[in-house]
């Protein structure tokens, strides 16, 4: 049985970016009204004021159309004041959804799933290539506008004579061809530049994690010349876009004037010849203006091609297929904690990771994962609340496909501590309470002793509500915080994955005690590295490759070679050693 449940819908550039402009409906047709009215006025002002002129020249003078003309440029000033704040509305709308909906796809794929890009790239994404997608919106519209400004105002030349139209319309062409150039090429080069930045991002990040190493080393020197590493390219794509953006503005400065001669030449030679009355000529000339915006748009279009590449980056990330854990409708189950792995299969690369595991977890039983690095303990601990999926085969709770359990109900069953646990929360007492805010103080402090880490909470200065932020804390502090938050959410099956490799032989040992007397009812799952770990546990699951070797009593384990081989050196526990 193969479980591909994820849920996924491939979505394009327009379609993401309707959704994000749609999160603000109301700025968005303010925008939209506000816009279009903005053209119209533009429209309307040359030959408004066209008319005002030739009744002036014609009539002596008239105050209506003197009052027309200031209606419509105060209408004009006015919406492209309501255009420029509800654009900005919408911009903080679309980028405040598109966070969001990046963040939540990062976390819904988990830590296989996103660990293709690296968190100094993800960051970036989530930041700067989610803002610039956002200012589609605005460049968009400042562009079509601008096109259909445009085509309006080669109609108005049009039917102020069709010989102006048609000189417009001869001229066109190498435009034309000049802004598809453009985009193309501009489109690239942002990619281009996005990448390399990024570079930098994940080349920094990796060394302000790993500082204290570079320190040690004498290393920085030499971090610095890896960091900066591709600066010259970032140098030379920048220059490429610059250059870019200097050919097509040269060359656009020198059409416009061109073909702005040429109608001008043309509708003066109209009034000559009593084709049109004379105010149509500076009618003629506004509207040539206006028909050749589109060209001027250089600016805009160069920030539409980064808006694209960032679009494109965004949708990199979003288009990464996640599991399904909403569940389908199916009542949680309310048993013990009873596991079962029929015939799971995982694949990484290509290569099985796990290989037909079958294994049965009895309620209430301490089961110790045992292997060599690589044996997959960690891959078939994760299975067990759905950290990562199974490439075939089903993973049973209660009876009940975890698949078919919504993120919540297994949360509530399946708790996790880590060999390195990120702790979140204002305090020490949050941090233990993260995965179930409804937590009394009791519940936390019980969690705290069966982790052994009620003794050093105690001495920070405010105890348990010590800043977290202001709590220096060691490998094994960290461990035994990690491990209570895990024991507070009060899960029927508990999984350590290396959970206590940073506490001391001693402290360990008490950790292992407490877990056994005071969990005997709840299921746990351990990754054991020590043999002294094994020996707490009832059952040993012996992985070695990928395939599960043996199950059985740490102690009927310890007579083979190989198992012992496993843990080197280590003595078996006294309590074992037959």
């Amino acid at each position: 049985m193969v479980h591909r449940r994820g849920r996924h819908r491939l979505e394009g550039p327009g379609h993401i970016l309707v959704r994000a402009a749609w999160q603000r409906p109301g700025y968005l047709v303010a925008f939209a009204l506000a816009s279009v009215l903005s053209a119209v006025t533009g429209l309307l002002l040359p030959q408004l004021l066209a008319q005002t002129i030739d009744t002036v020249l014609h009539r002596g003078g008239t105050p209506d159309a003197l009052v027309r003309l200031g209606l419509v440029v105060i209408t004009g000033v006015a919406a492209q004041a309501v255009a420029g704040l509800a654009g900005a509305a919408c911009v903080v709308g679309a980028t405040v959804w598109l966070r969001r909906r990046l963040l939540q796809h990062i976390f819904a794929l988990g830590p296989v799933r996103s660990a293709r890009f690296a968190p100094g790239d993800l960051i970036n994404r989530l930041l700067g290539d989610a803002a610039q997608t956002a200012q589609a919106l605005p460049v968009m519209a400042g562009i079509g506008l601008s096109v259909g400004t445009s085509l309006g105002g080669a109609v108005a030349l049009w039917l102020i004579d069709p010989l102006l139209g048609l000189t417009l319309l001869a001229g066109l062409p190498p435009i034309v061809l000049l802004m598809r150039r453009f985009m193309a090429g501009s489109t690239d080069l942002h990619t281009r530049y996005e990448r390399t930045f990024t570079s930098i991002v994940v080349r920094l990040s990796d060394a302000l994690t790993g500082v204290r190493t570079i320190r040690a080393a004498g290393t920085a020197g030499r971090e610095v010349d890896r960091v900066l590493a591709p600066l010259p390219e970032l140098g030379r794509t920048a220059q490429g876009m610059w250059q870019l953006q200097r050919r097509a503005v040269w060359k656009s400065m020198l059409l416009m004037p061109l073909m702005e001669v040429a109608v001008l030449a043309v509708a003066g030679w109209a009034v000559a010849a009593g084709r049109i009355p004379p105010g149509q000529l500076l009618a003629a000339g506004a509207y040539v203006g206006i028909a050749l915006g589109a060209i001027g748009q250089v600016d805009a279009l160069m920030g539409l091609s980064a808006a694209r590449a960032s679009a494109g980056r965004v949708l990199e990330v979003l288009s990464q297929p996640a599991p399904d854990t909403t569940g389908a409708p199916h009542p949680a189950p309310g048993g013990p904690g009873h596991i079962v792995f029929e015939a799971v299969t995982v694949r990484t690369g290509g290569q099985a990771v796990l290989d037909g595991i079958d294994l049965t977890v009895p309620a209430g039983t301490a089961l110790a994962l045992v292997g060599r690095s690589g044996a997959g303990k960690s891959t078939l601990a994760a299975l067990a609340g759905r950290l990562r999926d199974a490439d075939q085969g089903t993973v049973l709770l209660d009876g009940t496909d975890i698949t078919r359990l919504d993120a919540a109900a297994l949360r509530d069953r399946v708790a996790y501590a880590f060999e390195r646990p990120a702790l979140f929360g204002d305090t020490v007492a949050d941090a233990i309470a993260y995965a179930r805010p409804s937590a009394t103080r009791a519940d936390i402090e019980r969690a705290a002793a069966a982790a052994r880490a009620d003794t050093f909470i105690q001495r920070l200065p405010d105890g348990y509500d010590t800043p977290l932020a202001k709590t220096p804390l060691s490998g094994g502090e960290a461990q035994r915080l990690g491990l209570a938050r895990a024991v507070a959410q009060d899960a029927r099956v508990l999984v350590l994955d290396d959970a206590t490799s940073s506490l001391d032989t001693v402290t360990e040992a008490e950790v292992s005690r407490a877990l056994t007397e005071l969990f005997k009812d709840r299921t746990r799952i351990i990754i054991a590295h020590r043999a002294s770990t094994a020996a707490h546990a009832d059952l040993v699951a012996w992985l070695d490759e990928g395939r599960l070797r043996a199950v059985a009593p740490h102690a009927q384990l310890w007579r083979d070679p190989d198992y012992r081989a496993v843990f080197g050196t280590q003595p078996a526990a006294p309590e074992e050693t037959s």
